[in-house]
């Protein structure tokens, strides 16, 4: 292997730190002109030590400090509180103001909105700037919009709202990693005017996206495969089916569905050979390389800058001006280096899950195919090239396997079988989208052509869908916590060290069989702490809980008793374990049985009386009542109610209607008694 580079390695990791520690540990305004003392202070250090003949150790911990203080602060630069102009500072409350708006992406819609980003250019005329997510109601917009059009608006800026139910998708977390600390719903007739503002790059490439897309949808290609062709060549996923997209995720080949390093790859190489004759001129190689660079960075445009291929792309130009001139490269050098530059560039990348997905999937498939290939190394170069393909599926499944399950508790037993079939003809697939696109584009693509694509591309979904329906291969709702990612990232790696000397090289000659006695105890360090980490995760999830849900227009109560969950309804028996929100809490605290049962009047729990009063408003004899769930909208009066079970805790789910809710916490606040509404509040777990 040739020589890696450990100070990028090393300064990767320590703006990595410093990214975190600014993600958790946030400062306060007012201590930033402290922190900045300090930073001047290391900067001065390093200059010092810079100038020694002979470096010390000052020098290297400058260095260090110096990247730990970049994450830092292109963290901290980015949040609200650190930006003047920000729309948050300019805009308080719930009134309606003048909002000029600019739209800056176009986001797949759901079932009743248009979703764009758009940057807060001015509020009321006052200069701003800052993300939201704007939020159009379809019906009543007779079009859509482009990037960087312009709109003002009258309007209010909302919060994102965080789930009210445990364990649910944080969805304001995610658009915080996006930048985006609001949200607008509108309808047409708040939209005041419109207008065309100035033209951006990424807009321009948009807009350009949306032509092909148009001119595509004019062709003989069906909806499904147009969709396909789409995603693999345009980044283009917001017209895929859903049902679709999980039999792809179902199959283990959704990664094909986002552009990405595998996509730059094949077009990276497709380039090569496509310019390959200009190497024969005098300065054909430079002309080579740079036209290289901008065509793949043209796509990485046209396909939206995803934080997968933007790494893809930033990695492969760095090959290609290594090559240019004619030095020696190696892959972590090359990956570590396109981290630390898109880090320092966008920092939030770091949290978004596409962005962790890639790195790891190439990190381990550069560091464990040689491992790979030593195993199953043949003379025979059919048999090469197949096992190449398998492991390059192995190393980057291993590599992202912790971190699929803790974010999607799912794996794909066939995926295997799935690579195997589907890397091969990816490259045909993406050749063949390429051309078709370009014919699209320039209105010259042949009938014959489209219907002959469109057959290949319903061969590999009929492929796919055969996959997918495989249920007793697909493992779903595996329970996988944050210290399980960190526990097994950890073994693998501590293995993969241990196992390293012991495989043969590709000669077949044993490569030293001599015990590594730091590498055994790193290894069982790591299997005793993956061990620990299982066995408190069990007794973490076996704590006993009892959760009045949130959920509109329903009632739902779950009691947890170890790893048995018990879900208590007031509608018909129905199985809802894969219903929003049981589903989620059941993976997430490691259940094993469920069973439904209707809802009874009182409840004990914890030496507590639960009073569960729904719409008949009948109240038991029994007067020993500490809490008071109200559901389904009760005609009681709940002051006279009070008076008589002297009850310490009122609780309201999301079946009750608003306006007695309302009543009720009035008369909870007069009386001074805890009220909670599940609506307002989120799920209560009774303690």
């Amino acid at each position: 292997m040739k020589f890696i580079n450990f100070a990028v390695v090393k300064f990767s990791v320590f703006l990595v730190g410093g990214i975190l520690a600014a993600h958790f540990l946030p400062i306060f305004i007012f201590l930033l002109k402290y922190v900045l003392a300090i930073l001047l202070a290391v900067a001065i250090l390093w200059l010092w030590a810079r100038k020694q003949l002979i470096q010390t150790v000052y020098f290297g911990i400058a260095t260090y400090l110096c990247f730990f203080a970049i994450g830092y602060f292109s963290y901290q630069i980015r949040l609200p509180q650190f930006q003047p102009k920000h729309f948050s500072h300019v805009f308080t409350g719930d009134n309606s103001a003048i909002l000029q708006l600019k739209i800056t992406r176009i986001l797949k819609p759901d079932k009743f909105n248009l979703k764009y980003f758009a940057t807060v250019n001015a509020i009321n005329g006052i200069p701003t700037n800052g993300k939201l997510l704007l939020n159009i109601t379809k019906d009543s917009l007779k079009k859509s919009f482009n990037p960087d059009e312009i709109l003002l608006v009258s309007a209010s800026i909302s919060e994102i709202p965080k789930p009210l139910n445990p364990h649910q998708f944080d969805y304001s977390k995610y658009m915080e990693s996006q930048e985006v600390y609001g949200q607008l719903r509108i309808s047409e007739k708040e939209i005041l005017k419109t207008g065309k503002g100035s033209k951006t790059i990424l807009g321009i490439a948009q807009n350009f996206r949306t032509g092909i897309v148009e001119k595509l949808q004019k062709t003989k290609l069906k909806t499904d495969e147009r969709a396909i062709i789409q995603a693999l060549v345009l980044g283009e996923k917001k017209d895929i089916d859903k049902n679709l997209y999980n039999e792809y995720a179902a199959a283990g080949a959704v990664h094909i569905l986002a552009v990405s390093g595998l996509h730059v790859g094949i077009l990276y190489f497709l380039l090569t050979f496509i310019f390959k004759p200009l190497a024969r001129w005098k300065f054909g190689i430079y002309l080579q390389a740079v036209s290289i660079v901008l065509l793949l960075w043209g796509f990485a445009l046209l396909s939206g800058l995803s934080p997968s291929v933007t790494r893809a792309v930033t990695m492969f130009s760095f090959f290609a001006v290594a090559k240019l001139f004619d030095r020696e490269t190696n892959s972590f050098n090359t990956l570590f280096l396109s981290f630390l530059t898109l880090l320092i560039i966008n920092p939030m990348w770091l949290f978004q899950v596409g962005f962790q997905l890639s790195y790891l999937a190439v990190f381990f498939i550069v560091w464990l195919l040689p491992i790979f290939n030593k195993v199953g190394y043949s003379k025979y170069r059919a048999v090469r090239k197949i096992w190449t393909i398998v492991g390059v599926t192995i190393c980057a499944q291993i590599g992202v396997l912790p971190l699929s399950l803790y974010y999607f508790h799912q794996f794909p037993g066939l995926f295997l079988l799935t690579n195997i079939v589907v890397l091969p003809c990816l490259t045909i697939l993406m050749c063949g989208g390429i051309v078709i696109v370009v014919l699209a584009g320039l209105k010259s693509l042949p009938d014959w052509l489209a219907v002959s694509y469109n057959y290949l591309i319903e061969v590999l979904n009929g492929f796919i869908h055969w996959v997918a329906v495989q249920d007793e291969f697909l493992f779903k709702n595996i329970h996988f916590s944050a210290l399980k990612v960190l526990g097994t990232y950890l073994l693998i790696v501590a293995l993969a060290l241990f196992l390293k000397p012991y495989l043969p090289s590709p000669a077949g000659k044993p490569a030293g069989r001599k015990m590594k006695y730091q590498r055994l105890v790193i290894s069982l360090l790591a299997v005793s702490v993956f061990i620990t980490i299982f066995i408190y995760d069990e007794f973490k999830t076996s704590v006993n809980q009892l959760v009045v849900f949130q959920k509109s227009k329903k009632t739902l109560l779950g009691y947890k008793n170890g790893k048995n969950f018990i879900v208590f309804r007031n509608d018909s028996i129905e199985n809802s374990s894969e219903d929003y929100p049981i589903k989620s809490f059941r993976t997430a605290v490691n259940i094993d049985t469920y069973s439904e049962e209707r809802i009874p009047q009182i409840f004990r729990y914890k030496n507590k009386n639960i009073l569960i009063l729904d719409s008949l408003g009948i109240v038991p004899k029994k007067k020993n009542i500490h809490i008071i769930l109200l559901i389904n909208s009760p005609k009681t009066n709940l002051s006279r109610l009070i008076d008589s079970l002297k009850p310490k805790q009122i609780i309201a789910d999301g079946s009750n209607y608003y306006t007695y809710v309302k009543r009720w916490e009035k008369t909870c606040k007069l009386k001074k008694l805890p009220f909670s509404h599940t609506a307002k509040q989120g799920a209560f777990p009774i303690e």
